[in-house]
């Protein structure tokens, strides 16, 4: 079928190189091919693998942007008394209302102070307690509690708050709270020179609260729930409404307003919850926020979200600075002079120096980055960039809601 081939030893490995060329005949090309198709795919894979992270990062579950209505926290509040401070209570003479609520306590415990006698306290600081109250919070659960000092205390370091009624806006008492404090701090004073890091006068009780009460909630009455948007957005509820109607099928939600998502859900509360689990899991893709520039007015920060864009613009900025200085004068009297006096006064100086502001053309910017940029390009101070937005905000430059904190 071939011809016959003689070769040397040495030539054996071409020979057999060459024979299998020959027997495989046209067929080489095409493995060529498939091993390229297969390197493609690879790189395709690949490709699609490092962009799955970007979509999954492009977009967010339901309970991301949106919460069950009357499924909430409560706030919690009560007047306390911390004990066992190192000396570093409240001054009793200055807060009458601290020895007032410890006899009081001394009273319920069964113990009566003599009449005229006002003690004096300096381990005993007077505190405001306050808890949040979970949703379906039930009897015998603990919360975490915050207490700071309401009177003069130097600091809360070491005291033990005793048993302190925790009341709800209705008045009711929902909650009992005990326990030794955690002061995330320290300090120390001697010889008129005082060392303090964080704050003393606050600090916090893990799990110091019992609930004895639970909180009624609607949750399992009616037909349907209604989900409350973290913030208005038309576009953020339809598309609420458009990803539960796919996963859950047409007619399960309808949007009420660029806050309120209505859903029915089933009557069942073990069927409820189920479906409540699956649905807050459910991705939707980011919509894109409203173009905001948040302006810290105390602190001179200033924060731009993606959406801000910049439209042609020129800015001319120069600084103008004052400085005043004082040199005291001595102006005595003349020697062998009767009923002179030496008299001190100040010579003062002031100067008015005004940097040239050059003008400076801002380029229309599409995106945050070019944004940034241009305001970087004016060499302006965080403060004066304060002065800056808000003049460019006037001239209609800036394409963003201006809002200063």
């Amino acid at each position: 079928m071939f011809p016959s081939t003689t070769t040397t030893p040495a030539s054996a490995p071409r020979a057999a190189l060459a024979l299998s060329r020959v027997r495989m005949g046209g067929f080489t090309q095409p493995f060529r091919r498939v091993r390229a198709s297969v390197g493609g795919c690879l790189a395709l894979v690949i490709g699609l693998g490092l962009l799955w992270p970007m979509a999954q990062a492009q977009s967010m579950r339901i309970k991301e942007v949106a919460a069950v209505q009357g499924v909430r926290s409560n706030q919690l509040t009560g007047y306390g008394l911390v004990v066992g401070l190192d000396g570093t209570g409240d001054q009793t003479t200055q807060m009458p209302y601290t020895t007032q609520a410890m006899t009081n306590y001394l009273q319920q415990m069964g113990i009566t102070l003599p009449a005229g006698v006002s003690p004096q306290l300096k381990n005993v600081a007077a505190v405001l307690v306050t808890a949040q109250l979970p949703a379906f919070a039930q009897p015998g659960q603990f919360v975490d509690v915050t207490v700071a000092s309401m009177g003069n205390a130097k600091s809360l370091r070491g005291g033990t708050l005793i048993t302190t009624p925790l009341k709800g806006a209705d008045g009711e008492i929902y909650a009992l709270a005990q326990g030794s404090l955690i002061v995330g701090g320290a300090g120390a004073s001697g010889g008129g020179s005082k060392v303090q890091v964080n704050h003393l006068s606050t600090g916090r009780v893990p799990g110091g609260a019992q609930v004895e009460r639970a909180v009624p909630n609607a949750f399992q009455m009616g037909d349907s729930i209604t989900l409350g948007l973290n913030s208005a957005d038309f576009a953020t509820a339809s598309r609420v409404a458009q990803v539960i109607n796919r996963a859950m099928g047409d007619g399960t939600a309808q949007a009420l307003d660029g806050r309120m998502v209505q859903v029915r859900a089933p009557a069942d509360s073990n069927a409820r919850v189920a479906f409540l689990a699956q649905l807050e899991e459910l991705r939707m893709e980011a919509v894109v926020p409203m173009a905001r520039v948040v302006v810290n007015a105390r602190t001179g920060s200033i924060v731009l979200n993606q959406a801000v864009t910049l439209s042609p613009v020129a800015v001319a900025h120069g600084n103008l600075s004052v400085s005043i200085s004082s040199t005291p004068v001595i102006s005595q009297p003349n020697a062998l002079s009767t009923g002179g006096q030496t008299v001190v006064t100040e010579k003062t100086d002031i100067k008015i120096q005004q940097e040239p502001g050059a003008l400076i053309q801002m380029q229309a910017g599409a995106q945050l980055a070019d944004v940034v940029k241009a305001l970087n390009a004016l060499g302006a101070t965080p403060q004066d960039l304060l002065a800056i937005l808000q003049a460019i905000k006037a001239a209609g430059a800036l394409n963003a809601e201006l809002e200063v904190i």
